[in-house]
């Protein structure tokens, strides 16, 4: 079994050899641009450990891993279009550094180049891969749907945003498990075992982001900490503030929320103080535990011996107590 740190060297080795240097260089430029800017590969890395638990062939899985992690960079040009946010992972995002048509074209290709290399998937699997990745392709937009909506929703359930996080993040990484042990000739078992495990360790990790951007480090996330929280998104921890808060708190958390004068580092600072008051950043931690104990029990199921599935459980640790 390969380690993590091995497994995402192939997958870098592996996306350095795709060619974005074609014409027009103002719609391919970009592309180049955000997938040099590096990232976890947390996806492709996943597809392939998957693969790794039922066969040491990687090849099947090379090629509809790399179209998971360009769909997945895909989503993200969008989505920091629809978030005006300006930095990505330290760097300036797309549509600052070009312009948010650039950022809307390049994002397109990036999405048909990912149906391009998904269809290299050998034909013996292709059609459940292909079928899932649709699938998935759908359910993220749909998240994404949620997470507009909200933005106008006076009130938005605790349940609703985790619903809205399973489809708009969880659901590629258990793609990506699902993918992997497809190519990699598990049994059906095994594979909805791997979905599983990929929802909720996807949860699990939506919802250390969601920590990330009030408590974390700036240097270290790769975003400006408190962004969450100066465009009023309703994360996990706003959400369980505004039900939480009575009487003075409830005002004054109402009051930052509606304030159009105040600073932005007074904003973020009073919006954490609250949070701390109601104790939302361990509920926060609570449900992140519960989901990665769901996580844990799935991958328990996978008929393999619990010596290929060490990886994968290694990894899980290390996404629950990242701090980046």
């Amino acid at each position: 079994m390969k380690t993590f740190d091995e497994i995402t060297q192939i997958v870098s080795s592996a996306l350095e050899q795709l060619d974005w240097s074609k014409e027009p260089h103002g719609l391919y430029e970009p592309i180049g641009y955000v997938l040099s800017m590096g990232g976890k590969r947390i996806r492709p890395a996943m597809t392939l450990m998957a693969c790794n638990l039922f066969t040491n062939e990687f090849l099947p899985a090379i090629k509809p891993a790399l179209g998971i992690e360009v769909f997945h960079n895909f989503t993200l040009l969008h989505d920091d279009i629809m978030d005006r946010a300006d930095i990505r992972r330290g760097r300036p995002t797309v549509h600052k550094k070009w312009n948010d048509n650039t950022a809307i074209l390049s994002g397109d290709v990036m999405q048909i180049a990912a149906y391009q290399l998904i269809a290299e998937t050998p034909v013996k699997y292709l059609k459940p891969v292909l079928d899932l990745f649709s699938q998935t392709a759908a359910e993220i937009c749909e998240g994404q749907q949620y997470d507009v909506e909200f933005e106008n929703r006076a009130k938005v359930e605790a349940e609703e945003y985790l619903e809205m996080i399973r489809l708009k993040t969880a659901v590629l990484i258990a793609c990506a498990l699902k993918t992997g042990a497809i190519t990699g000739g598990a049994n059906e078992n095994d594979a909805e075992y791997l979905y599983d495990f990929g929802i909720n360790i996807g949860l699990a990790f939506q919802l250390k982001d969601d920590l990330l951007d009030v408590y974390g480090d700036e240097a270290t996330f790769g975003k400006k900490i408190g962004g969450d929280i100066m465009c009023n998104k309703k994360t996990y921890l706003l959400i369980n503030a505004m039900q939480l808060a009575e009487g003075e708190i409830k005002e004054k958390l109402s009051g930052l929320l509606q304030s159009k004068t105040i600073e932005p580092h007074q904003k973020i600072q009073s919006v954490t103080s609250v949070f701390n008051t109601l104790g939302v950043k361990e509920i926060c931690e609570e449900k992140m535990s519960y989901f990665y104990n769901k996580a844990i029990a799935n991958l328990d199921k996978v008929s393999v011996s619990d010596t290929k599935k060490q990886e994968l459980r290694k990894l899980a640790v290390k996404l629950m107590y990242r701090e980046d």
